[in-house]
């Protein structure tokens, strides 16, 4: 297998949520691991988000990162480039979405 990663991933098992801009929907997942250049996501076999697609990733903060930042919630941009469809959790498929700048 060819490495592509542009950074170290961190393995990190927490609850997402993905909005698709071309669905104008919600979609609830479970992040698996992020860096700082993306993320891998696991979301619903029937979430319908293709590659190329962009998203926003709404990863909701502890109560003390949201003392601290303010916010109850890190959002980012990013785009889908890769979708794992063997499936990686009970009932999901993996996203590799890359960060946009924002």
């Amino acid at each position: 297998m060819n490495e592509r990663r542009k950074a170290h991933r961190s393995n990190l098992a927490w609850p997402i949520s993905v909005w698709s801009l071309a669905y104008e929907r919600f979609y609830n997942g479970k992040l698996i691991n992020i860096s700082t250049t993306g993320v891998l996501v696991a979301l619903p076999v029937t979430c319908p988000i293709k590659k190329g697609q962009d998203v926003e990733i709404n990863i909701p903060r502890t109560k003390t990162l949201f003392k601290q930042k303010g916010q109850y919630a890190r959002i980012k941009q990013g785009k889908i480039v890769r979708v794992d469809e063997e499936i990686i959790e009970t009932s999901d498929y993996g996203f590799a979405i890359e960060f946009k700048e924002n």
